[in-house]
C-alpha cells in the first residue's frame, strides 16, 4: 500500500477534512499545507498527484498518535524508523487507537479477514526477531477497513 492510500483511509476513518490532516502532520513536527494534503488525496493517475514520502508518513503517524492520545511533554519523541513498512503502520495505528490484541483481532475480523494470534503477534514483532513476519498489503487493507467500520459510525 502506498503512504497516500493509508492517509486517505485514516482521513475517511476519522471523518475529517484536509485541514485537520495538515494539523495532524503539524502535531508530528512537519508543516504541510492544506494544498499539499489535497494533492496527497488525488488519484495516482492525476498529473497533480503528490507522493507522500516515508519521512512525511513518519511525521503523520506520530502526529496521529498525538492527535488521538495527546502528547506527553516529559518524554522526548522517539526517533523515526525508516523506511516505513506495513508492520510499522500497523504498530503505530495500534498505539494511536489504543488497541489491545483482542481489539486488533476484532478490527481485522470486521474488515473481513480471520487472523490467528500467532500471525498477528508475528506482525507486531521487531524486524530480526525469529518469528517476525512481513505484513502484506492485503492484511493492512483489511485492518484499515475494519478500523473504518469500528470508528466511523
Amino acid at each position: 500500500m502506498t503512504n497516500n492510500d493509508v492517509i486517505r483511509s485514516i482521513r475517511y476513518t476519522l471523518n475529517v477534512y484536509d485541514k485537520k490532516i495538515a494539523e495532524i502532520f503539524a502535531l508530528g513536527g512537519l508543516k504541510v499545507s492544506v494544498e499539499d494534503v489535497a494533492l496527497f488525496m488525488k488519484d495516482e493517475e492525476d498529473p497533480e498527484y503528490l507522493r507522500c514520502d516515508d519521512l512525511s508518513m513518519a511525521h503523520f503517524l506520530d502526529g496521529l498518535i498525538y492527535f488521538k492520545r495527546g502528547r506527553d511533554e516529559s518524554k522526548p519523541p522517539f526517533p523515526f524508523e525508516l523506511p516505513i513498512s506495513n508492520n510499522l503502520i500497523l504498530k503505530k495505528l495500534r498505539v494511536a487507537f489504543t488497541l489491545k490484541e483482542p481489539d486488533m483481532h476484532e478490527v481485522i475480523s470486521e474488515g473481513g479477514y480471520n487472523i490467528g494470534r500467532a500471525e498477528l503477534s508475528a506482525f507486531l514483532r521487531k524486524k530480526g526477531q525469529p518469528n517476525y513476519r512481513e505484513c502484506g498489503d492485503q492484511v493492512l487493507r483489511y485492518f484499515l477497513k475494519g478500523l473504518t467500520l469500528k470508528f466511523r459510525k
